[in-house]
């Protein structure tokens, strides 16, 4: 029997794809979405379990959900936190009457067929039901968010971090095939998309799972021959040490592909890197900047520290503090270490107390917001295309190639102009973290903004801001 449906996502991007997996399958069989929840049959909440403030959101909200649902209504917790507790999750939300993990989004339907014909609560499927090894690739993986969309390429990881809990959650790492990612991105240009992000949790890592050990360059080079309209291909979650010369080539070639990398590092100390069971070759990772840099000059490049993690002295905060220094990255995620239960890190001896952490993280974000300020002043003067996300009141925001959405700053330009429009704009102010602007020509149709000499649109850009803890937590730890 169809039914009305409210689904409430947390946490990352890549949540936020699962989530509308699990619309598109409700919505073709019959159920319809809501936004009102009181009127939904059906409640979905697509949770954050990867540290302890974004379980903690994830909680709060089912609760609330579970405190306010009326007789004959559905609670069901789906993603990470389902999968990461399972059945020992209704100990905490009484109420809740299913539990879908994060490898099992496809089997909503399954799910809600399962509750009309049992009555013990809650239901559970934290394994796939059918034989299909690899349920994910079943179906388009695509978020649209306005003239933007997140396209996923893998799921699950490999890589051994000490302080992570996303194998545990999401499993190893299963890449998509390319023919099946490019499909997805033609439908995303027909549907008018200006801008495709690939996402997976490390995104570098794609193919490997098959073989392919340069896989991420050629899918990208598929990408641009079949979406040759396509404004611009942004890539996130990269991991250092899986960046090769053919990645920075193909980057560097193609006019879709954003001069913009996001590049975790976590720290910048070798000791505290091998702690981590991160890469500790600093100055392998100098070389790679060094390198990236050389290639695209106009290169925006994104990176994301741990504080206080365990046994961090101050002498190897220093050298974090001094990395930042040299380095200046355009954009900075900080954050302070979470004690994971299950986690090599949880066990690890010299665990900081909380005043050291916080201390620690205000310094750095200290020198950021001068670094931060410092290279958005270099842009004044400078004409960026910018993608319009939103306007009201004479006033429009959008973003460059420099930021990505959700997680970086935003240009605000004194003219009402049209959503999902490439626009040149004259950076006339810097601030903190965002850029101020005006039109420096008329608005020409998508198809007419004119190429420089590299083939590149007068110069290719983009921006966002941050919804909850949970989205900070996933986009900066992995």
């Amino acid at each position: 029997m169809p039914r009305t449906y409210f689904l409430e996502t947390l946490g990352c991007p890549k949540n936020l794809v699962d989530s509308e997996g699990m619309a598109r399958l409700l919505t073709r069989t019959g159920h319809a979405g809501t936004s009102m929840p009181e009127c939904a049959d059906v409640l979905v909440v697509n949770t954050c379990g990867f540290i302890e403030a974004a379980r903690a959101e994830s909680l709060a909200a089912l609760q609330e959900f579970a405190h306010r649902k009326h007789p004959g209504q559905l609670l069901i917790a789906a993603g990470c936190l389902s999968q990461l507790w399972g059945s020992s999750l209704a100990d905490s939300v009484s109420g809740l009457d299913g539990i879908l993990g994060t490898r099992c989004w496809m089997d909503i339907l399954r799910l809600l067929d399962r509750l009309q014909q049992v009555e013990q609560r809650p239901v559970v499927i934290c394994q796939p039901l059918d034989s299909m090894e690899e349920p994910l690739l079943c179906a388009p993986r695509v978020a649209v968010q306005g003239p933007s969309a997140y396209l996923k390429i893998a799921d699950g990881c490999n890589a051994p971090c000490a302080f992570c809990t996303i194998p545990a959650i999401k499993g190893p790492a299963r890449s998509r095939p390319w023919a099946e990612v490019v499909a997805d991105a033609e439908g995303l240009v027909h549907q008018g998309v200006r801008e495709i992000i690939l996402i997976a949790q490390d995104t570098t890592a794609y193919g490997w799972d098959r073989g392919e050990r340069d896989g991420l360059p050629a899918l990208m080079e598929h990408l641009a021959d079949a979406v040759p309209h396509l404004c611009w291909l942004r890539l996130l979650y990269t991991y250092p040490q899986h960046i090769s010369r053919r990645l920075i080539e193909v980057m560097a070639a193609h006019r879709q592909v954003c001069h913009y990398l996001d590049l975790p590092l976590q720290h910048a100390h070798p000791e505290v890197l091998r702690r981590m069971r991160r890469p500790a070759d600093v100055e392998a990772v100098r070389r790679l900047i060094a390198e990236l840099r050389f290639a695209m000059p106009d290169l925006a490049l994104r990176t994301s520290f741990i504080v206080g993690y365990p046994g961090e002295t101050e002498r190897e905060f220093q050298a974090l503090l001094d990395f930042m220094r040299e380095i200046e990255f355009d954009r900075v995620g900080v954050f302070t270490y979470s004690q994971e239960e299950g986690t090599l890190a949880a066990e690890l001896p010299g665990q900081l107390p909380q005043t050291v952490k916080e201390e620690r993280y205000a310094r750095v974000m200290e020198l950021q917001q001068r670094i931060s300020f410092a290279r958005n002043q270099e842009m004044i003067g400078r004409s960026l295309q910018v993608l319009i996300e939103g306007c009201n009141a004479g006033l429009s925001v959008g973003r460059s190639y420099r930021d990505a959405p959700e997680i970086d700053g935003l240009i605000l330009i004194e003219s009402e102009l049209p959503v999902g429009e490439m626009v040149p704009v004259r950076i006339s102010k810097a601030l903190q973290y965002d850029l101020v602007g005006v039109v420096e020509a008329p608005i020409l149709p998508s198809n007419e903004i004119p190429l420089n000499a590299r083939g590149l649109r007068a110069s290719l850009e983009h921006p966002a801001s941050v919804s909850s803890v949970a989205q900070d937590s996933a986009h900066g730890l992995r």
